[in-house]
Formats: C-alpha cells, structure tokens, sequence
C-alpha cells in the first residue's frame, strides 16, 4: 500500500518527507531498518513533526495495513452457524447401520468396499434415493465409471422404496460417465464451482456424489516403480474430503476388492479372503471405510443376508458391524 493513498489521515508533508528519504510504501515504512528515532533523525529538516507524533502516525499505518482481528468464538459460532444451514439428515433406511456410522450426512468421504455381489452399489443407491424422495429440492451426482448404470434397477427400487412420483425422482438423478481420473477430476471441479459461487439452482441442488466404482479410475495408475498414481490418488481424495467439509456435501465412493494371501487382517471375520482395493493407505483419504459380505439367500424369503463392517472411521467407533437383508433390491434391517 502506497503511503500517498493515506492522506489525509497521514499529513501530505509527511508522507513527501517520507518520500524523499526513499520510504514510499507500508512495508517501507514499517519494515525501515532503524528505531524510529533514527528515522526521525533521517527526515528533512524543517518538517513540522514531533517524534511523538511519527510514532503515532507509524502506528496507524501499522493498523491500516493489518488485517481485521477474528476472534475464535465468533468463527466457531459462524460455522456452527453454517453447519445447521447447512445440515443434511441421510440415511441408508437401516437403523443399525446409521447408528454405526451416525448416518451418511455431516459433509464425509464414505467408502464402500467389498466383493461383487455383497451389495454396494445397492447401499449407495438406496441412500442417493432416500435423499431424492425426503428433499424434493435436491439432486445427487452418480458418476458411472463403467457404463452400467440401470435405470430399470433405479426405477425399480425408487418404486419399492416408497417414491410417488418415479420419474420426479429419476429427473435429480445426474448420471455423468467418467472414464478416466481427469473426467472425475472435471466433474468435481465444474460441481465445486457451482458451489463456491452458489449457481446452484435451488431446484438442482447437488448434495450427494457417488462414484460407482473409483477403483477403474485410479488403479491403473498405481505402480511399485512410480509415486505418481499415488500422488494423484491422495491429492484427488484430499480434494473431496475438502470439499465435503467446506460444502456439507456425502461423497459414496465405492471401491473393488483385491486378493490376500490368507486372510484380511483389517476385518474382524475371519473368512475374509479379499480386501479394499487401491492399498492399505487409500482407506486413510476417507472418513470411514465399509466392508460388505454377502452371507447367503434366506430360506423361505425372496432375500439375501448381508453383513456390514466400519473397517475405519474418523467420527464412530471402528471394528464395529450389523447385519442386514436385501429384497428386491431394497436393504432392511436383518430383524425385519
């Protein structure tokens, strides 16, 4: 800041005086090297100023040029502020299940692993309808990776889930294909701008992305013999896990399995022969990690029982599970 843009609250004489002695900014003046006493000393003579009144008047440039003071109760009320505008009430529709992980809303990075068939992408899609059905102002973001999303199936649970008007529902569906991590990386980029400056429209406001499935995007390019696939994986997710807190949004990343040698150790099941894929550390990027295991079909019921793990969590207790049963595609408390 340039002294001349002080005046009048800073005497013009002066302000020359300083000039001419080479000190012509804030930061020349406050960062002069000498007392200022010496700096009294190196001013024109003849300059109608007291070394009482050039500490006063160095002292308001020190105050023009700071920033305002924030006092920490103020910005804690202020986000907390934010946080109740902003609340978000989602749910899976099973209550052990929302109690292990105190639901799916609170602005958080949920990973769902597990093997084919143990129901993740059910999961994510029964949360993503429950939202769309409770907040008709709400859209969610399904970022298909693969090509195979299914309306059919969509519609299908929309229906049993209790949805009056299916095709209002499926309308706030957004399904975007990403076939690659730079697609994905548009996607949340264009998505996070609309919510940085609010050109949201009310009507389509996104508040819960799904990725179903991120392992095809990063995994080909983790390697032992390059840091670069990592270093794109933990910057990617870094940016997720920001933008959930800042904007209170649920990301559902679903992830594939990979094989292990005897047994996974990050469950408490001993027949877990397969484990999150992407590596020990990709389960670190998120605020909880979820293991699904599919049991078996229920005799007498058009059902199947499944078991869910909080493998990892930052907000609940971790190494904790229920069990749950999926019928037409709709995920219900095993005690149902």
């Amino acid at each position: 800041m340039r002294l001349r843009t002080l005046v009048p609250t800073i005497p013009a004489d002066l302000v020359s005086a300083f000039e001419s002695c080479g000190i012509k900014t804030d930061t020349d003046l406050l960062f002069f090297d000498g007392s200022n006493l010496e700096l009294f000393a190196k001013l024109p003579r003849g300059l109608v100023v007291t070394c009482g009144e050039l500490e006063k008047y160095v002292s308001l440039v020190a105050e023009r040029a700071s920033p305002p003071g924030i006092r920490g109760d103020e910005e804690l009320e202020a986000a907390l502020c934010k946080q109740r505008e902003n609340a978000l009430e989602l749910s899976s529709g099973v209550g052990e299940l929302d109690k292990l992980v105190g639901g799916f809303g609170g602005g958080r990075v949920f990973e769902i692993s597990g093997e084919q068939g143990s129901g993740k992408t059910a999961l994510a899609l029964q949360i993503s309808l429950r939202l769309l059905i409770a907040q008709p102002d709400t859209s969610v973001l399904w970022v298909d990776t693969r090509g195979d999303f299914s309306v059919g199936r969509t519609a299908r649970v929309a229906s049993e889930l209790g949805a009056e008007n299916v095709s209002a529902v499926l309308e706030r569906l957004e399904v975007a294909l990403a076939l690659s991590i730079e697609d994905a990386q548009v996607l949340v980029s264009d998505l996070r701008e609309r919510a940085d400056v609010g050109h949201a429209l009310p009507e389509r406001l996104v508040r819960c992305v799904v990725m179903d499935s991120i392992t095809p995007l990063l995994a080909p390019s983790l390697s032992n013999i390059s840091a670069q696939g990592h270093a794109t994986m933990t910057t990617f997710m870094q940016d997720l896990r920001d933008f959930a807190r800042t904007h209170y949004f649920t990301f559902l990343v679903v992830n594939d399995t990979s094989a292990v040698v005897q047994q996974n150790s990050d469950t408490t099941f001993s027949s877990a022969t397969r484990k999150p894929a992407l590596g020990p550390s990709f389960a670190f990027l998120t605020d909880c990690t979820l293991w699904l295991s599919k049991h078996g079909d229920i005799e007498g019921e058009s059902a199947s029982m499944h078991e869910i793990e909080v493998i990892r969590s930052r907000m609940t207790q971790s190494k904790t599970w229920c069990t749950f049963k999926i019928r037409r595609g709709v995920l219900h408390s095993a005690i149902s």
